[in-house]
């Protein structure tokens, strides 16, 4: 075998080529520069890479043919291109796009050109000839060393971080910074992460806005001190009167929320119609403000206002927002409904949704019931997080309760149980039309604008990225994922009618054309442009087993539930029950 030769292996548009270089120990630099001027400023210690400033002073329509870009890979420090021999291997890199890889572990002076698809194809054939029965020795002709393919991909994938950089597209480059903590790849995300703080602004644009709390969300993942940031920003949060302000501005500005209330109102007040007793139990009233427009509503109903029961269960930052417990709702929507002529009876549960159990509502006999999941049941645990699904028990505890209508309202965004990389997408996709609808309420300099995106929805930003596990609190899931729950528990749909339709019209109209709203397979939809962010429903269990329910004592409905511990049985006995109320008329006949 002959002495071996230095070559040249050039990367290019037009394919690979291998040539002979004179002088491989140089460096090649911009005319007057120096490395440093391409170096990174942040964590210049981990590597040297190329920034911005320097994309853009030598971009490839602009830069000579003549100029070149270095980066030398050191085992000492970090590696712009990682994962090649321990041989340190100068590498240029030229505007024009192609990479110089300067190879010393060829041993032979042949020369392997694929110009074209024909000559590759021709190298190809040789190469299965020389296999089947030639000298070993030809093999070496074309044998390109192993240690050469992860790093021609190492250096293809640089390549498109920097152009992704030049583009200065904001989003694509957030997506190829979680790409890269996802696959714990430290100088890329070092990097990637720098170039971003130059783009993130809390005062910016809606993009430039969200992007600086998820580029901290990143920060806090790489960390893994996700928890600790959330917990942080919930006890860095302002005064209980000062989020409350935010909050109730978050209201306003947005209709979102009055969206939903607006539409499980709106069905209750549909099927307690005729009902003199009617008993509301709110899995999380956090400041009640959903029931103000419902007793006003059902203040004026023909024949005079039933009477009213509101169960509530309360959770940690509705507390604190409106400075104490639930006996302060309590006395606020008392002391409304006291001036409605409204009878109203206010029953506070201090225990978590988890943990709730069916004497905790003392029920009555008589009473007809609704139940009312507003942006709650995404913080309910299923059966990913530690295996036992609270998610559908709750659903089975209120099924058993027999009630007259169920409502749900919750976003519109499937987080649950995705992996981190789509989640981040995910996240970004339906914050960013948040954010979008916002900047058009509120100036960007606005002091309150800034105040109700950095403590009403980042902290909920830092949870989906951040935190993993029990630790994430924040599980969104799809209406048709919903749909599933309720009908697996039990229920069917509720039929929409134009009494709810009618004012959420009006109160779509009011915010503006941008704000869509759709009604599909019995659900209401918001959305802000082509981005849907609240769903709305109602559900019901069939008419004969609320009247079962009602016929019986609440302490027999308490036994039946704890007593077999599985569904079916409960069924059976209601089955039996309906059985015998219909077949009683006959029975004189035999």
């Amino acid at each position: 075998m002959q002495k071996s030769h230095k070559h040249k292996m050039s990367y290019g548009s037009s394919g690979f080529c291998i040539e002979p270089v004179q002088n491989h120990e140089s460096y090649c630099f911009l005319p007057n520069e120096t490395l440093e001027n391409y170096s990174s400023s942040y964590n210049s210690s981990q590597g040297t890479y190329p920034s911005v400033h320097a994309i853009k002073q030598h971009s490839p329509l602009e830069s000579s043919t003549n100029n070149s870009l270095l980066c030398q890979n050191s085992p000492s420090t970090g590696s712009f291109l990682t994962n090649i021999s321990p041989v340190s291997k100068p590498c240029v890199l030229m505007p024009q796009h192609y990479l110089e890889i300067i190879n010393n572990s060829l041993e032979n002076e042949s020369c392997l050109t694929h110009e074209n698809d024909d000559d590759l194809m021709q190298k190809m054939r040789e190469l299965e000839s020389a296999m089947r029965g030639a000298d070993a020795d030809i093999l070496d002709i074309y044998m390109i060393p192993q240690e050469s393919d992860p790093f021609l991909l190492e250096a293809e994938k640089w390549k498109k971080m920097m152009e992704i950089v030049y583009r200065g597209d904001l989003k694509e480059m957030l997506c190829a910074c979680a790409k890269a903590v996802e696959g714990n790849e430290k100088e890329t995300t070092e990097w990637l992460m720098s170039e971003l703080r130059k783009m993130v602004s809390v005062s910016g644009n809606p993009i430039q806005r969200l992007g600086a709390y998820m580029l901290e969300a990143l920060v806090a993942r790489l960390a893994s001190s996700g928890s600790t940031i959330y917990k942080s920003l919930k006890c860095k949060e302002p005064t209980s009167n000062e989020l409350l302000s935010y909050m109730h501005a978050l209201y306003e500005i947005c209709p979102y929320l009055k969206f939903g209330y607006m539409s499980a109102n709106g069905a209750i007040a549909e099927a307690m119609k005729d009902e003199t007793e009617v008993h509301i139990i709110d899995f999380q009233i956090n400041q009640g403000i959903q029931w103000v427009s419902l007793i006003r509503a059902l203040s004026g109903r023909p024949g005079g206002p039933p009477k009213i029961r509101i169960t509530c269960l309360d959770d940690s930052t509705s507390a604190y927002v409106r400075g104490g417990g639930l006996d302060i709702i309590g006395e606020r929507l008392s002391g409304l409904a006291l001036s409605y002529k409204v009878p109203l009876e206010f029953h506070a549960i201090d225990v978590s949704p988890s943990e709730l159990q069916l004497e905790d509502l003392q029920l009555r006999s008589g009473e007809a019931i609704a139940v009312n999941f507003a942006m709650m049941l995404h913080h309910v645990p299923d059966g990913s997080v530690d295996g036992k699904d609270y998610r559908n028990q709750l659903l089975r505890l209120a099924k058993c309760l027999s009630p007259k209508v169920v409502t749900l309202v919750e976003q519109e965004s499937n987080t649950n149980n995705v992996p981190f990389f789509p989640r981040f997408i995910e996240t970004l996709n339906y914050y960013s039309a948040i954010f979008e609808s916002i900047d058009v309420a509120l100036p960007r300099e606005h002091k309150e604008r800034i105040n109700v995106e950095q403590h009403c929805l980042a902290r909920e930003v830092v949870n989906l990225i951040a935190c993993e596990g029990a630790e994430r609190v924040e599980r969104h899931e799809l209406m048709n994922k919903w749909r599933s729950r309720f009908t697996m528990a039990g229920f069917v749909p509720y039929p929409l009618s134009s009494y709810i339709n009618s004012p959420i019209k009006n109160l779509q109209e009011r915010y503006g054309r941008h704000y869509t709203l759709e009604e599909r397979d019995g659900a209401l939809y918001l959305g802000w442009m082509n981005q849907v962010i609240v769903a709305s429903c109602a559900w019901r269990i069939l008419p004969l087993e609320t009247s079962y329910r009602r016929s019986i004592e609440p302490q027999q409905l308490i036994s039946i539930y704890r007593a077999p511990r599985m569904p079916w049985i409960f069924l059976a006995r209601v089955r039996l029950h309906l059985f015998s109320v219909i077949f009683k008329p006959f029975k004189y006949f035999f």
